[in-house]
């Protein structure tokens, strides 16, 4: 009986970041998870197909925020919120070390991965907009495009640890700052005052 294909992703993906990804290949990750390597090969034939299928896994987790929550009746600012702080909380998850070996192996498959991302988040964060402009919580003068881009810049920024030292800036505050910042440069007069509402609440 084969595993579940996720359980193994999280195993091989825990493996790659403790151990680092260039020395690791289906024979060393099945001597590490004692299966046998025709059972690794079921699901991945070779070391790109495995790449594929692990950054399809990280894409998942995102894709999984909008399953989790039910935002149909939402007012948008709890909506950015809630997803903000769930997309910064998996660029963590994701540490430059594993993401830069990954890029330097695996180019052409990492860019693939790195284009979906971004379009994803792209799209949401454009949907929001548009949701709080009809509420009346952000203002209508918006560029929805450039708005979105910018988000995407400013959640790629908190996990620059060159210019964010960890040591010196928490996730936490990174994230307030950004988020803060971000909802008083779109919001009407009173998507302010609601957010302002909702922020002394926390």
């Amino acid at each position: 009986m084969h595993k579940d294909i996720n359980d193994i992703l999280t195993d091989i993906r825990a493996i790659l970041i403790s151990h680092g990804v260039e020395h690791i290949n289906l024979k060393s990750i099945c001597s590490k998870l004692k299966i046998s390597i025709g059972d690794l090969q079921f699901y991945f034939p070779n070391d790109d197909m495995l790449i594929s299928k692990l950054l399809e896994f990280e894409r998942q987790a995102f894709s999984n925020i909008f399953n989790t929550y039910n935002f149909d009746d939402e007012n948008a600012i709890d909506i950015m919120m809630t997803v903000s702080k769930e997309l910064a909380a998996k660029y963590e998850y994701i540490t430059p070390s594993y993401s830069s070996e990954l890029e330097e192996l695996f180019p052409k498959i990492y860019a693939n991965h790195l284009k979906k991302r971004q379009v994803f988040i792209f799209d949401k964060i454009q949907i929001n907009l548009q949701k709080g402009i009809k509420q009346k919580m952000y203002r209508s003068d918006l560029s929805i495009e450039l708005i979105s881009r910018l988000y995407l810049s400013r959640l790629a920024d908190m996990h620059n640890y060159e210019f964010f030292p960890p040591e010196k800036f928490s996730f936490e505050t990174l994230f307030e700052v950004m988020f803060d910042a971000l909802i008083r440069s779109i919001a009407t007069e009173e998507g302010l005052k609601y957010y302002k509402k909702i922020s002394k609440k926390k």
